[in-house]
């Protein structure tokens, strides 16, 4: 496995077919747990996903399956005109985008495959996040919490973004990972409208 490290995005042009896109998004809605978050960390996102196009049609992360019970969490395919950001329109977002190679791309959508075939499995790793916050890694293959998730399935993909464990990944060490480029800010419920203006690509 090759560590992504900044100095790769020097390369990419050299061969642009040998190369995909995957977007990592962080986001704020106006939850109860979401503004209990941002209160403790002074972080202006709580929540992070990922997906696999730049329109966020297949997004994945884990967070609440319902709209009213944050206790019945687990992974699941976020829309970000339904469920919970449909419900908070308001949400704010950091929208970021990754370029990682054919390969690592393959196994990303392996990894994510492994959790949509198994997603009545997974939790919510309540404990994990506490942990987090201490600097203590709460690790468990049937549990995570959304950063967590993010960098484990990078991780499993050879993509090492992070100078941590992933049990340790908060939104905080993607909003300032310098090998992200943002391509969007502002509220998620007009970024369509924003990408089709401005033709984001």
């Amino acid at each position: 496995m090759t560590r992504y490290k900044e100095h790769d995005n020097c390369n990419l042009n050299k061969n642009e077919k040998s190369y995909k896109n995957v977007y990592i998004v962080l986001s704020q809605t106006r939850t109860y747990p979401a503004r209990v978050i941002k209160l403790y960390t002074h972080e202006p996102y709580a929540h992070a996903s990922i997906a696999f196009d730049e329109d966020l049609e297949e997004m994945y992360s884990f967070a609440r399956r319902g709209l009213y019970n944050p206790f019945n969490a687990g992974f699941i395919r976020e829309h970000i005109d339904k469920g919970v950001f449909g419900r908070f329109t308001t949400t704010e977002c950091s929208i970021y985008r990754l370029r990682i190679t054919n390969q690592q791309y393959i196994s990303l959508r392996r990894e994510i495959d492994r959790f949509n075939q198994n997603k009545n499995s997974y939790s919510y790793n309540y404990l994990g996040l506490i942990g987090a916050a201490f600097n203590i890694p709460i690790r468990s293959k049937q549990r995570y919490f959304c950063s967590q998730f993010v960098a484990y399935v990078l991780e499993q993909s050879g993509i090492y973004l992070f100078e941590k464990t992933y049990a340790l990944v908060k939104p905080r060490d993607i909003r300032v990972n310098p090998n992200l480029e943002t391509i969007y800010q502002g509220r998620l419920s007009q970024y369509r409208i924003h990408k089709k203006k401005y033709h984001i690509a």
